[in-house]
C-alpha cells in the first residue's frame, strides 16, 4: 500500500481543522514579506544611507525637483549636545543664483558625490 502526498493533503484527522486554513495564511504572509517587506526595507535602508552622507560639493536633486549643489550642512542637536534626529539636518543649496535651505530627509537623490581627498604634499 503506497500512500501519495497528495492523499496526505486531503487526509484530514479530527481537530486538525484549522491547520490548512492557519498554514495557508502563514504561506501567504511568507510570500508578501520576502517578496514586498523586505527588498522595501532594504531600499529604505540603502537610501537612508546615502543621504546621510551627503557632504558639502555634492549635487542633489530634491523630492520637489530642485537641482542644486550643497554648499552648507547644519547638523540639528539636541540640548544634550547629541545629535537630533539626522534626516531633520538642514542643507543649504544653491541653484542657479539662488540659495534654499532643505531638510536632510527631503533629498530624493544625489547626482554627483564629491570625493573627500586629502591635500597631498
Amino acid at each position: 500500500m503506497t500512500i501519495h502526498f497528495a492523499d496526505l493533503a486531503l487526509l484530514q484527522l479530527p481537530g486538525n481543522g484549522m491547520l490548512g486554513p492557519i498554514f495557508m495564511y502563514g504561506a501567504i504572509f511568507a510570500i508578501f514579506y520576502f517578496i514586498l517587506i523586505r527588498p522595501q526595507s532594504k531600499q529604505r535602508k540603502e537610501h537612508e544611507a546615502l543621504i546621510r552622507a551627503v557632504r558639502k560639493g555634492d549635487q542633489i536633486v530634491t523630492a520637489g525637483g530642485l537641482v542644486g549643489e550643497v554648499i552648507h550642512v547644519k547638523e540639528t542637536s539636541k540640548a544634550d549636545g547629541t545629535t537630533a534626529v539626522p534626516l531633520e539636518d538642514r542643507i543649504t543649496i544653491k541653484s542657479g543664483e539662488s540659495r534654499v535651505v532643505i531638510e536632510r530627509g527631503k533629498i530624493a537623490r544625489i547626482i554627483s558625490q564629491v570625493t573627500s581627498t586629502a591635500d597631498e604634499g
